[in-house]
């Protein structure tokens, strides 16, 4: 958005809203000729990504025929004072100030970016300025990039600020730095903004005349308690560290390090095992890669089992205010207190599998962590990793991202006696790790912790999109379908789908995008992290474990389908369970247009329809079959995962008529319908 359409904006809105205190007359004129009624909210960023895409062919002036695109990406200092104006929902513009940028990784940038990496911050210039906005650094005020033709868009559902399409223009100083003067207003890459808000004052208008002004406190102030959300929450708050702690012919196994905040007003019940009320750990590990910048598709290449966790130890590690007063420690995560488990801790190899848990009760057996007449290898339990998908050698310029999820029958079990005081959803957080070594590896932190997100967030900043699955709010958990469409160049496009179940017990057995008639497909693919194998006492269908069979993909019916056995055919099919993600994708012929995926599910409910780009419109219709006798396949031994070609080898099992679209959300926030109050 250009200055003079920012100007334009902000004048009437200073009209409209200024203070009947500041200016009487004003406030009296508003009052006469407008009379506007409704809700008025100034909101600032809780937290976001900025990421700079740079032609370093254009800023390092290396003489280079090509262009050399890297990407910067910063996380957003939470709190950061760029605020903006919301009225009845809808935005009314941005005000002066910043966002304070905090680096994900660095690229080969020139010296004096280098320098500043770690002091930089997106400024909202004031409207006397030729530029909306500016890149400069927070310490000495050096300018690097004025941004211009920006644009910006509001989600109030999120509620989320984008800003798009803004193109980075060297500044005069910088220009200078460089010994380029003549560079002064190059045009060297674009920079995008997403970023969740929350209110900091809201104004109730009747009339024009001003009824009420709230102030939420804000989150994470030096000396201030944080809001804290109402009931139990355990949150993933910090991700310190992730180890490599065996290996096992061509696998290797990890673990990270995981520190847990109690983000509710309640304690959290935390009583070791026989009892069954504590939280469970997984954790899992993605990797970004493919495409011209590393950034076309977003995997999960491994899985652990779950840490059963015990005595909370209430620390203050997330600055919420460790409240102990009232609590009982120990068998409890107070109010605002912390615990941490070091990846020593977390890479067991005692650890429980996911199979005996209901990710969206938190329910589980005192038996789920037996682990008797069991052997041990070095990636047991861990999680188990290809060393192909980690040899940095054959995975150049690859981004790898670790998850951990805390899953707890305390917050269940309040939501259901107190409507309305459901946490189960925010249980995922993620971080950065750079990866190195071709064999035997070690890992360093890029970045903070990404509280409260899966880690499939982390495509969403390279210009990904995440629709949400929520088949049956209030009784299961959620899921999220990601995609991302790439003009290949010469009439093709390549269409990439990352379909992710963070609680949801029901499962996900098969996916179907629409095909129109005459559109060609090719380069058909599928990739599944691999399964732990077998144990006594594992939890799935006679111990036998869970099956890596990859799934079938048939082309009929005006669709391409994917699908796995159905539960009645096998209990132990290789379903997309929660804490997993499994990608679909083909090239075609076809540009992208909006379209409609379809989310079969693997235990029980109507398939879902989600939003999606793809190279037809419509919905696909799957060939129904009829389903057979159960017959589980036998123990399966963890494998690399495999990529199928297109074959008509099955036909997509039977599923009942679609229910209505899923709504799309950038970052997935269920609204949960909890029983009524007994």
């Amino acid at each position: 958005m250009s200055k003079l359409t920012l100007a334009g904006l902000m004048l009437p809105l200073l009209l409209l809203f200024a203070s009947p205190d500041a200016n009487s007359k004003i406030s009296t004129a508003r009052k006469q000729t407008i009379g506007e009624s409704g809700t008025l909210q100034k909101m600032i960023v809780e937290n976001g990504v900025v990421t700079l895409d740079l032609d370093l062919d254009r800023l390092t002036a290396d003489g280079s025929l090509a262009a050399k695109m890297v990407q910067q990406r910063f996380a957003v200092a939470a709190n950061s004072f760029f605020s903006l104006l919301a009225f009845n929902d809808a935005l009314r513009g941005p005000e002066q100030g910043s966002m304070v940028l905090v680096p994900q990784y660095s690229t080969a940038l020139p010296s004096p970016l280098r320098a500043s990496i770690n002091q930089l911050a997106l400024e909202k210039l004031p409207s006397s300025e030729q530029f909306d906005l500016a890149v400069r650094d927070t310490k000495n005020g050096f300018t690097f990039f004025n941004v211009d033709r920006n644009q910006y868009d509001y989600d109030a559902n999120g509620p989320l600020l984008s800003i798009q399409g803004g193109r980075l223009l060297i500044s005069k100083e910088f220009a200078d730095a460089l010994g380029r003067p003549a560079d002064a207003g190059l045009a060297v890459g674009k920079i995008s903004v997403s970023a969740t808000m929350r209110p900091i004052e809201i104004t109730q208008l009747l009339n024009g005349e001003v009824k009420s002004v709230v102030m939420p406190p804000l989150r994470g102030v030096a000396g201030e308690r944080p809001t804290a959300a109402m009931g139990p929450d355990v949150i993933v708050g910090d991700m310190p560290d992730m180890e490599q702690f065996g290996s096992a012919g061509t696998q290797v196994g990890l673990a990270v390090a995981t520190t847990s905040c109690n983000n509710g007003t309640q304690p959290l019940h935390w009583f070791a095992l026989p009892q069954t009320d504590h939280p469970v750990i997984p954790q899992n590990l993605y990797r970004m890669s493919g495409g011209t910048n590393n950034n076309e598709r977003f995997e999960q290449i491994g899985q652990s089992s779950c840490k059963h966790a015990f005595l909370a130890l209430e620390g203050n590690a997330c600055n919420f205010g460790c409240n102990t007063s009232g609590c009982t420690t120990g068998s409890n995560l107070c109010p605002g207190c912390s615990d941490p488990y070091s990846a020593s801790l977390n890479s067991g190899p005692n650890l429980g599998s996911r199979a005996w848990i209901n990710p969206f009760t938190g329910s589980y057996p005192s038996n789920s962590n037996d682990h008797s007449g069991h052997a041990h290898n070095g990636v047991s339990h861990r999680i188990i990793v290809e060393v192909d998908d980690l040899n940095t050698t054959l995975n150049a310029g690859a981004s790898y991202f670790a998850e951990a999820q805390y899953v707890t029958p305390h917050e269940y079990s309040w939501c259901q006696s107190h409507p309305g005081e459901c946490n189960m959803f925010n249980n995922a957080s993620w971080r950065q790790f750079l990866v190195t070594g071709t064999t035997n590896f070690s890992f360093s932190a890029l970045g903070a912790t990404v509280r409260t997100q899966p880690a499939i967030m982390a495509w969403v900043v390279t210009g990904a999109t995440v629709t949400q699955i929520q088949p049956d709010s209030g009784n299961d958990g959620f899921g999220l379908l990601g995609y991302k469409v790439t003009d290949l160049g010469a009439g093709m496009w390549h269409y990439e789908y990352a379909l992710y179940n963070q609680n949801l017990d029901r499962a996900i057995q098969s996916f179907s995008v629409p095909l129109g008639a005459g559109i060609n497909v090719s380069n058909i693919g599928f990739h599944a992290p691999p399964q732990h194998p077998a144990w006594a006492n594992d939890g799935t269908f006679n111990s036998q474990g869970y099956s890596s069979t990859p799934w079938t993909v048939t082309q009929a019916g005006g669709s391409i389908t994917w699908n796995t056995e159905t539960f009645a055919q096998n209990q132990n099919a290789n379903a997309i369970r929660w804490g997993t993600l499994y990608n679909f994708r083909f090239d075609a012929d076809q540009p992208p247009q909006s379209s409609s995926a379809t989310v079969g599910f693997f235990k029980t409910g109507s398939p879902i329809i989600a939003a999606i780009q793809g190279p037809a419109g419509g919905t696909p219709t799957p060939t129904p079959t009829a389903s057979s006798t159960p017959t589980p396949t036998s123990t399966p031994t963890a494998t690399a995962t495999a990529t199928p070609t297109s074959s008509p080898s099955a036909t997509p099992t039977s599923t009942p008529r679609p229910s209505p679209t899923a709504r799309p959300s950038p970052f997935g926030r269920p609204r949960p319908t909890p029983a009524p109050r007994p």
